[in-house]
């Protein structure tokens, strides 16, 4: 018997396996050498179109404002300068990039020139600040003194705004005592118990956050100082602030509380907790962050007022401690008052109660970032020893369970299982 084998013609490019009559897939080509591929959004082209972009805008912006046109004033030169900017950078990138690419760069630019602009402004206010008041913030004693002794014509070395410090913090701090229980237990009804009454609050307090400021220094002014008797005082000022605080720590609030995840509240309901342990141990941990948030919304908004301190507080010169009896200042009325003196000591204490007034706020911030603003799930350190220390409880507690006789399974001698149920009186288990 003869054995024919058949070979089958072989493809371009395969390898021939032998007599057997398969083929092998042909040979991959040789791997491309690799390169390194940038993922930084900002490139050279870039960076070279804002330069030519800039120095084209400022040589026309020039040529127009001195050969060509009768234009002047440095707000015009800006103006037109930064149109012609945009249009230049427009018609650098149009040659290397699409209509969409082209208007997504040209808003990229726009954003950055808003904050930029944003920036500018804030840090020439500061510096401004600082600067008119650096003569009478170089003295010791105008934080240590108050103006009692500090005339019209007195030198910077007699004379602080140490009454304005304590009466800022007294009155802020009482209105935070008012403002933040109020706010907090305002916004979780508004969030959790939606309906007709949460409706009609939510209406009262969106009214009550564009109330002007003088209008709620009036009402205190009428109702607590006047009516009341109470006469100026650092309590009736806080009550005025706080009217003020209340509807920006409301909904600021009320917004954040909104935003915890439902998933987080089904599954504490589905774990068996009700929905006041609900709220209090899951929906305001989550929100924490964001509650802090609004409360410094509201202490901003508060600390800086001027008209409802100065219709229920008075002016004094002196330090007063007691927020209950006697005027008391604030550095913003403080300020008010100081930089509309003539006298440039006089100007130069106001700026520097300005300037202290912002160290004062932004100290404030950053100690309610630092106690408040974690994000959920991170807890600080007498959090995690409360924790350690309740899971050493539990663990004792388990262990000892451990360590108690296991009670008997089946019957005694009598027929009754021992220590549960006694055949007669006396006996243990037995009823007497």
């Amino acid at each position: 018997m003869t054995v024919t084998t058949v070979h089958e013609p072989t493809a371009p490019g395969a390898v021939d396996a032998g007599p057997a009559g398969t083929e092998l897939p042909p040979q991959l080509p040789a791997a491309q050498s690799e390169t390194l591929r940038r993922t930084s959004s900002l490139r050279r082209s870039d960076v070279l179109a804002l330069i030519g972009s800039a120095l084209a805008s400022v040589a026309v912006a020039t040529l127009f404002f001195s050969l060509l046109t009768p234009f002047d004033g440095l707000v015009g030169y800006v103006v037109v300068g930064y149109v012609l900017f945009l249009a230049f950078y427009a018609l650098l990138v149009s040659y290397d990039e699409s209509g969409p690419a082209v208007r997504d760069r040209l808003s990229t630019v726009v954003m950055h020139s808003a904050a930029i602009v944003v920036l500018t402004a804030l840090v020439s206010v500061v510096a401004f600040t600082f600067w008119r008041g650096r003569e009478s913030m170089a003295h010791g004693n105008f934080y240590t003194e108050d103006l009692r002794n500090a005339g019209p014509l007195e030198g910077l070395e007699v004379g602080g705004v140490l009454h304005g410090m304590a009466g800022t913090l007294i009155m802020i701090t009482i209105a935070i005592v008012i403002t933040v229980p109020i706010g907090l237990v305002c916004a979780v009804f508004l969030s959790e118990f939606p309906g007709r009454y949460s409706r009609f609050v939510c209406t009262i307090v969106e009214a009550m956050t564009a109330l002007p400021s003088i209008v709620a220094g009036l009402f205190i002014y009428a109702t607590v100082v006047v009516a009341l008797g109470f006469g100026f005082s650092g309590f009736a000022a806080a009550l005025a602030l706080s009217v003020m605080m209340l509807p920006i720590v409301i909904r600021a609030a009320d917004v954040v509380l909104r935003l915890v995840p439902g998933t987080l509240k089904e599954a504490s309901y589905g774990l068996g907790s009700g929905h006041w342990r609900t709220v209090w141990h899951v929906t305001l941990p989550t929100a924490r962050s964001g509650l802090t948030t609004s409360v410094i919304l509201g202490t901003a908004r508060g600390i800086g007022e001027t008209s409802p301190v100065l219709l229920t507080a008075g002016m004094t010169t002196h330090l007063n401690q007691n927020p209950l009896e006697g005027p008391m200042v604030s550095l913003p009325l403080l300020t008010f008052d100081l930089v509309r003196s003539p006298e440039p000591n006089y100007i130069s204490r106001g700026f520097g109660a300005a300037a202290v007034l912002m160290v004062i706020v932004l100290t404030l911030f950053i100690a309610a970032r630092i106690v408040g603003g974690r994000g959920p799930g991170q807890l600080s350190r007498r959090q995690l020893r409360r924790r350690v220390a309740a899971s050493r409880r539990d663990a004792a507690r388990y262990a000892g369970r451990d360590r108690r006789p296991a009670l008997p399974t089946g019957p005694g001698e009598n027929g009754f299982i021992d220590g549960v149920l006694g055949s007669g009186p006396g006996e243990p288990g037995g009823s007497r």
